[in-house]
């Protein structure tokens, strides 16, 4: 799912952010679906139960335990780029890859199912595509990252403010 990036946008996903985490995802060249949105509509058939699941650990992060470190393989990107996977359980197939920034903010991006026989997320296109989109966009806190002064942490760190140029 590589994207031709002319612009995007955060937005802010309601129904799963809570007063324990804010979760974000991102609407790419001014379409209406975000990344999250095109990520459980293409895999909701196919990984129900898991797409379910998903979506569930994302409310509770937002609602009841923030971003805890252990919802998450981190380092899944190049070292400063805060690229990590969610899934509901280490041995489920279905990845979708985020940004943490510290257990109150996600950016969530895409991702898809890494099957068994696939060790490193490089051996898929659709992983691959999904975690490196996630690294070329620039949010705060990524590294040789000056394209977002516009962007500022507001609500004691629980939200984002402010526009960034891609």
């Amino acid at each position: 799912m590589r994207h031709n990036i002319k612009n995007c946008k955060l937005v802010k996903i309601d129904r799963l952010s809570g007063n324990r985490a804010s979760i974000y995802s991102i609407a790419i060249n001014g379409e209406n679906d975000t990344l999250l949105d095109k990520f459980v509509n293409d895999n909701l058939n196919s990984f129900k139960s898991e797409t379910k699941d998903i979506l569930m650990r994302l409310t509770t992060i937002g609602k009841s335990t923030g971003a805890r470190t252990q919802f998450f393989k981190e380092n899944e990107g190049s070292p400063g780029d805060g690229v990590c996977a969610l899934f509901d359980d280490p041995d489920s197939n279905l990845r979708l890859y985020c940004i943490k920034y510290g257990s109150q903010l996600i950016i969530v991006g895409y991702g898809g199912p890494k099957s068994k026989d696939i060790r490193e997320f490089q051996q898929d296109p659709v992983l691959t595509s999904s975690n490196y989109d996630l690294r070329w966009l620039p949010f705060p806190n990524h590294r040789k990252n000056k394209k977002v002064k516009e962007i500022r942490y507001i609500n004691n760190g629980f939200d984002f403010d402010g526009v960034f140029r891609v």
